[in-house]
């Protein structure tokens, strides 16, 4: 049988809580090692531990914190079931990071960034870190299939991600 879910939480009903944090906790969770499947059931989780308790919204930083706790905990949980470590030392600078690096926004200004940014690349450039990063293809791949050297490729790929280093932190400024 499934635990009701109280009806009287301050401030934020559930559909609204979920639809406003599901996106910052799932990549929360992407970013302590969780596959993205498993993060998928980490986030549901998450969601219905918060939910099955009486929940106050303290304001969406508080909220948010909390849930990222949950969500931590969560984790723990499914890895010590499994027999696997959790390997984040302090978690609390951790989520300092994660803070600095997410903003309000659950990291949205940096990737709408970041996709604005990749557009500006030569296709040469985009395809090779598309095959590295997205293809997971080695460095000996990438050369043969745009044809230079190996060391070529390093290179090309080490300006592409200077490029983009240097375009978002223009446009977060």
């Amino acid at each position: 049988m499934k635990p009701a879910i109280p009806q009287d939480m301050p401030g934020l009903d559930p559909a609204t809580l979920i639809q406003r944090y599901q996106t910052g906790i799932w990549r929360y969770l992407r970013a302590l090692g969780c596959d993205p499947s498993e993060a998928d059931d980490l986030t549901q989780e998450t969601f219905l531990a918060v939910l099955q308790h009486s929940f106050v919204d303290y304001g969406a930083s508080a909220t948010a914190a909390y849930l990222r706790r949950v969500a931590h905990n969560q984790l723990v949980s499914a890895r010590r079931r499994a027999g696997k470590v959790v390997a984040v030392e302090d978690i609390e600078q951790f989520d300092r990071a994660w803070e600095d690096w997410a903003g309000n926004d659950d990291g949205e200004a940096r990737l709408d960034a970041l996709r604005e940014c990749l557009q500006l690349l030569t296709d040469r450039a985009r395809m090779a870190l598309d095959m590295r990063f997205r293809d997971r293809e080695s460095r000996t791949e990438i050369a043969a299939a745009l044809g230079i050297t190996e060391h070529g490729a390093k290179n090309l790929m080490q300006r592409a991600k200077q490029q983009l280093r240097g375009c978002i932190e223009r446009k977060l400024a």
